[in-house]
């Protein structure tokens, strides 16, 4: 552990000691070994840090006879510079192991509530503090109110945590916003708080916090900032605890629909649907009546109904409950479908999607007949839906949606643009989560994808004197060249590389954004198929030679996007020094003449050797 170069395989190998059944004694080297790993947590190496707070995790499991109070001191008084937003890994570690000594070693939390406390509530402000550290987080809190200490209890905890969102000041408030703490914040901080009153084993302190957020939500005078924070910890609360007591809570939540903010409208729509969770039967019902009774409210009712069947959708326990409600949620889902508002659209799909693989042997038919409505926001919703059910993880669904996809797909070639352009997302999606539930439709997806790539609807929109030109098409070409890189990133084997160069070929001339989306396949097409390339450069040549040529005004007539055409031309030259590495590449004329001119010119010289030395190649190619 002394030694710089062994240490950190010595600490992974005394990891693999305490965490192994044998029980081997450490006791010999504990009182040694633990102020040298305090000191590790200083250095710079990440790996060090990481593997020192793994194995004093499990030192404090394993030994816990072992370690005194004043080793835990020193080890605590380490922790706080770990617990920052700067690496959040770390910090979840860090965080664990708190709640770890909290947990096992109660009487030795003293020097908590002055250094890692602080830190831990700071970055709970942070706008990065997501996931799997938000979980941690939010055991750190509750471990602590278990811990006993008279400074850590519940009701000291809930008001360090919610004292930035009911009295904001410049510290932590973020500039310019008219919010009390960062958007994430809020979540963070809700997150928390509702950990703490689930996990709170005084129903007084329960009750107070739920009456306290109630009453916030009743009063007219209460800030966005606290309406916004009183609902996401109701929702919170609500998605693991039956509230129906709180008889008022329903109409309370609905009553910030009618708010002139839109997170505050977001996070009600959020509470009502968690708090239904906690009560199916009682809430349900009346949600599925307001939304067919209340128009203006139908985006954020359904938003309800997205988080209801996210949130018991996941659990087999939960499915059962909600598999009785899946007729009446599916039949009014399908009377949303053709609504003109494309985000009640996305998550009406979201819906349908989500309830299919609770149902997929009855639902999944049945939505295959809607690919044939005359409604083109029907036709829409029903290959959007496709997308929600292609998870990234294995599901019953996927042997019965193998069989049906290629008729979902056929939709690339609907007479609608959007249609089109819906399909091309639900294919990206399926060709990057489950490629194998398409490569057996490859044959009839290509032609269609390939033509969405060449299709140019261009008009003129006038703004007052000026004329501007449109392109009706061009979302959907990206999106079919996203397709493309997506394909070939999974589905090559199924892929004619000279058709799929053909149609590279024409990205390489369209808008900036769909070139720098073409130079990546043609730097993954260099390592797949060389050869493929060499026959295709002089078409891949003329183009690049005029982005190189080009002048701000011929890509992009707006000043401000001068930084993006400097990142085309950088990733064009990227696409070249590919090329460079090339075998044999050097006997190619048309090359050796590109580069000639490359290395001529200053300017595209200089972006060339920039480029060569970022991509951190051990030989200079193409010398003077």
């Amino acid at each position: 552990l002394k030694n710089e170069i062994t240490r950190l395989t010595t600490v992974k190998a005394l990891n693999v000691i305490a965490k192994s059944e044998l029980g081997v004694s450490l006791k010999l080297i504990m009182a040694d070994a633990l102020p040298l790993l305090g000191t590790f947590l200083r250095k710079t190496n990440r790996a060090l840090k990481l593997s020192t707070l793994e194995l004093l995790d499990n030192l404090i499991v394993k030994y816990t006879n072992d370690i005194t109070v004043s080793m835990v001191n020193e080890l605590v008084d380490e922790l706080p510079r770990l617990i920052s937003e700067s690496d959040t890994h770390v910090s979840q570690l860090a965080l664990l192991l708190v709640s770890r000594l909290a947990e096992t070693m109660p009487h030795c939390t003293d020097k908590i509530p002055g250094g890692v406390l602080p830190a831990a509530l700071t970055l709970v402000r942070s706008p990065l503090l997501q996931g799997k550290a938000l979980d941690v987080m939010a055991e750190f809190f509750c471990s602590l109110t278990r811990s006993g200490n008279l400074n850590l209890q519940f009701v000291e905890l809930v008001q360090h945590l919610t004292n930035p969102v009911y009295n904001p000041s410049p510290a932590t408030q973020p500039a310019n916003s008219p919010l009390a703490v960062h958007k994430q914040a809020f979540y963070s901080t809700s997150n928390c708080v509702a950990a703490l009153a689930l996990t709170s084993a005084s129903t007084t302190e329960y009750q107070s916090v739920i009456t306290k957020l109630i009453d916030n939500l009743k009063s007219s005078e209460t800030a966005d900032s606290v309406r916004l924070f009183a609902l996401l910890t109701i929702g919170g609360i609500g998605k693991h605890r039956d509230l129906s007591e709180r008889q008022e809570l329903q109409s309370v939540i609905m009553c910030s629909f009618n708010s002139t903010t839109e997170d505050v409208k977001s996070a009600a729509s959020y509470a009502l649907g968690n708090v239904c969770v906690g009560n199916l039967n009682l809430y349900l019902p009346s949600i599925i009546t307001e939304i067919q009774a209340n128009p203006k409210r139908q985006y954020l009712l359904l938003n309800s109904l997205k988080e209801i069947i996210a949130s018991m959708s996941d659990q087999e326990e939960s499915i059962s409950v909600l598999k009785n409600y899946v007729p009446e949620i599916w039949n009014v889902l399908l009377r949303y479908m053709d609504v003109s508002e494309e985000g009640s659209r996305k998550i009406v799909a979201a819906c349908l999607g989500k309830l299919m693989l609770i149902d997929h042997n009855t639902l999944l038919p049945k939505l295959l007949e809607y690919t044939s409505s005359s409604q083109p926001y029907v036709r829409s919703t029903v290959v959007t839906a496709i997308k929600y059910t292609v998870t990234d993880s294995p599901q019953p669904i996927d042997p019965l949606l193998r069989q049906f996809i290629g008729q979902f797909l056929s939709l690339l070639k609907d007479e609608d643009l959007n249609v089109r352009r819906m399909a091309l997302v639900t294919l990206n999606c399926t060709a990057h989560n489950k490629p194998a539930l398409i490569r057996d439709h490859m044959e009839e997806i290509l032609p269609n994808l390939y033509k969405e790539t060449t299709i140019k609807l261009k008009r003129e929109v006038e703004m007052g004197p000026f004329k501007y030109p449109v392109d009706d098409a061009l979302d959907n070409r990206k999106a079919a060249f996203e397709c493309m890189y997506t394909v070939l990133q999974n589905c090559i084997d199924r892929v004619n590389i000279f058709q799929f160069l053909d149609h590279i070929e024409i990205g390489l001339k369209d808008v900036p954004d769909i070139k720098m989306l073409t130079y990546l396949m043609v730097l993954r097409l260099i390592q797949i198929n060389p050869n493929a390339v060499v026959l295709k450069l002089d078409n891949i040549l003329e183009p690049l030679r005029d982005t190189f040529n080009s002048k701000l005004k011929d890509i992009c007539p707006i000043g401000q996007e001068v930084e993006k055409v400097n990142e085309l031309k950088r990733s064009a030259m990227r696409t070249v020094i590919g090329m460079s590495k090339i075998p044999e590449i050097e006997k190619h004329p048309s090359f050796v003449e590109f580069m000639k001119k490359i290395r001529f010119y200053k300017e595209t010289d200089n972006l060339f050797k920039q480029e060569l030395q970022a991509s951190d190649s051990e030989e200079m190619v193409w010398e003077n």
